[in-house]
């Protein structure tokens, strides 16, 4: 006889589900069997305490309070004899407050122009200002210190909510939301810049996106992408999905609502400080090759007798206008996007919406002349919604950690102090860029194949996250399987 199938056993067990976390499993026993009883914590009502998703809340807040002891020995912005990289501890957070002014009292735009979009801008000078008040009154000693401490915690809040949004739309996978949580990745880089700010208002949006509310979806979209630009290549998911299935009404909905959103933020900014808003623009037009990107590990790739790069990339590093670079990227993503746009199309079930979500943010990284070190915050969400397994994924974290140790290393090089050879570095690069792109591969293979895919497996065929575009019930032939019902 079938064993008897508990409520509670409905949700996914990573341990039975995932052939990685099995395998780990055995050292303390091996996967719950079918008759597995739990024996819940249980409050005084009655109701279990530690549930899974309370697990994973606690996980992230601690992983976010071990990344700001990690950074502590940068906190007082002394930072001598290149502590900030000796320590791995740098935080643009912390230089761009007096970089930018803000510990002089300038308003960002108003009286400084500002390298970041208009949202970001603002977070900085909301924060900063009143910090630098405060110090000129003597109430705060350290300006530096305390603007990046609040600056944690107000970062952390919204790391604290993409993970809430991967359990919204996770209700029955609640531990793949653990994956964002344990990310080392996260551990490293979660204030190295502004990013985890984007990337929890873009995670919200993608919730109310699967909870059929549009309006709400657009306007955290066209917010995310007044704070970073990457969150409007998201909407290139929606194109895909809304061509596939001919749904367009909230389509259109989302885009209208999140325009009007980004143009209430960015509008009042163009118009009184055109200037300073055009700052964004034209520095990431003028940018050159930047660190451990495509065109930096041909640039600099070793070539054997002390020789570094190839002629044809080091031509284009070396042009002061990097005109035929930017042409060239934006070729590459833009081939990449049709590429994408065919899987989309071709692909015998449409695929779900955070597949495609992530592969078009993946080609942008991986043909983009930038690819800073925190930008792997951008695929976390993505990542982990598009295929949560965690083998492929701690093997892409590993070599994000492995990168972001050498990319230090080099940044003591760059200052004059060499640690290793430049092959170090290119090597890192080149493995932060095989493993996404054979993460890219498992993703493209299971739109292919959506049998291989967990997610559907779980939920019966749907898209979790698909809103409108799950609402088809695929054909026999296309079902990846039933639901796991004994775990």
């Amino acid at each position: 006889m079938p064993p008897i199938v508990r409520p509670e056993r409905l949700s996914d067990e990573p341990a039975n589900s995932d052939r990685f976390v099995g395998g780990l499993s055995e050292s303390i026993g091996g996967p719950l069997g079918d008759h597995a009883v739990r024996q819940p914590v249980r409050m005084p009502g009655g109701g279990r305490f530690w549930t899974p998703a309370r697990v994973v809340l606690l996980l992230v807040c601690a992983m976010l309070s071990f990344h700001w002891m990690q950074k502590s020995p940068c906190r007082d912005a002394a930072w001598a004899d290149m502590e900030q990289y000796k320590y791995f501890c740098y935080t643009d957070v912390l230089a761009l407050y007096y970089a930018e002014g803000l510990n002089e009292g300038k308003v960002p735009y108003a009286d400084h122009p500002v390298e970041y979009p208009v949202l970001t801008g603002a977070f900085m000078g909301v924060l900063g200002l009143p910090v630098h008040s405060l110090g000129q009154q003597g109430v705060v000693s350290n300006e530096g210190q305390t603007f990046y401490d609040l600056n944690a915690i107000v970062l952390g809040a919204f790391g604290v909510a993409a993970v809430g949004a991967i359990l919204a739309v996770r209700r029955r996978r609640p531990w793949d939301a653990a994956m964002f949580a344990l990310a080392p990745a996260l551990f490293v880089s979660a204030t190295v810049n502004w990013d985890l700010f984007t990337v929890g208002l873009a995670a919200i949006a993608m919730t109310y996106w699967a909870k059929r509310k549009p309006v709400l979806a657009g306007l955290f979209l066209g917010l995310a992408t007044a704070a970073k630009f990457y969150p409007m290549l998201i909407l290139g998911a929606f194109l895909v999905l809304s061509l596939r299935t001919g749904k367009w009404r909230d389509f259109f909905v989302t885009v209208g609502t999140g325009l009007v959103a980004w143009l209430a933020v960015n509008v009042p900014i163009a118009l009184l400080y055109r200037d300073s808003w055009l700052r964004f623009f034209e520095f990431n037009s003028e940018r050159g090759i930047d660190w451990g990107t495509l065109w930096y590990i041909g640039a600099h790739f070793p070539r054997g007798s002390g020789q570094y790069g190839f002629p044809f990339f080091q031509q284009l590093d070396q042009d002061p206008e990097h005109s035929t670079l930017n042409i060239l990227y934006l070729g590459l993503f833009v081939i990449s996007c049709i590429g994408i746009l065919i899987l989309g199309l071709t692909a015998r079930h449409e695929p779900r919406l955070a597949q495609l979500a992530f592969l078009i943010v993946a080609a942008f990284l991986i043909t983009g002349k930038v690819w800073s070190q925190q930008y792997v915050l951008w695929l976390l969400p993505l990542a982990i919604l598009a295929r949560p397994r965690w083998g492929a994924f701690l093997a892409w974290q590993a070599a994000e950690v492995l990168y972001f140790v050498s990319f230090y290393g080099e940044l003591m090089g760059a200052s004059g102090r060499q640690v290793f050879p430049e092959g170090v570095f290119v090597l890192a690069s080149i493995l932060r860029l095989v493993t996404l792109c054979v993460l890219v591969g498992f993703v493209i293979r299971e739109i292919r194949n959506p049998e291989q895919d967990v997610v559907r497996t779980t939920y019966e065929g749907k898209d979790p996250d698909g809103g409108v575009y799950s609402d088809r019930v695929p054909a026999e032939e296309d079902k990846p399987g039933e639901l796991v019902k004994a775990g």
